[in-house]
């Protein structure tokens, strides 16, 4: 990818759900995201994330089948094979360390997505999350809390940003031409004052 400006990079960084799964992700591309994850601010400084990485095909398919994919779109299931992410983060915070996570995951999570916006890549953070299973998938320890999963691969689908409509409905949805819109509150609306 060529360079971008932030607020490119930023306006770019959309929920992709659909990916070119021929287009392989390494385990080093993905360590490199999180690494810059790790420099990023934490509450009291007390870096309790922790991280497991997948790129191997059968455990993504694990990952896969414990996520909800798309809400609003109740008559799409998840992408097909052809479609899905070549690798998952499963992003925990480690109750040992800290008991309250803040918004640390928050701040991780969007920091990798921006590192792989950066690199021509995409990604999805998920909170619908089927955790018993993965807990029992991966062999996760009772002191581990799955706070996020981060679907990541080389983007397949085209996202636009629309204006929220009069109606004031805020779902996403897919046109006939299978561009997925994402309607956002305008600036104004969102101001309640300057001072």
């Amino acid at each position: 990818m060529t360079h971008t400006s932030f607020k490119e990079l930023v306006r770019s960084n959309r929920s992709c759900r659909r990916f070119d799964n021929a287009h392989k992700l390494d385990v080093q591309t993905v360590k490199e995201l999180i690494d810059l994850a790790r420099t990023t601010a934490s509450a009291a400084n007390n870096q309790p994330l922790k991280y497991i990485i997948t790129t191997n095909e059968n455990k993504n398919d694990d990952v896969f089948e414990s996520l909800g994919w798309a809400a609003y779109l109740t008559d799409w299931k998840g992408p097909v094979k052809e479609e899905r992410p070549s690798a998952y983060i499963i992003l925990m915070g480690d109750t040992s360390i800290a008991k309250n996570f803040w918004c640390d995951h928050g701040i991780a999570a969007q920091t990798i997505l921006l590192g792989a916006r950066d690199q021509g890549l995409a990604g999805c953070m998920f909170g619908a999350i089927n955790k018993k299973k993965l807990i029992s998938q991966f062999n996760i320890p009772d002191h581990l809390e799955i706070l996020l999963v981060i679907a990541l691969g080389k983007p397949a689908e085209t996202i636009q940003i629309d204006p929220v409509k009069e109606d004031g409905s805020i779902k996403y949805w897919r046109d006939e031409n299978q561009i997925h819109h994402v309607p956002k509150r305008a600036l104004d609306d969102l101001i309640i004052a300057t001072y």
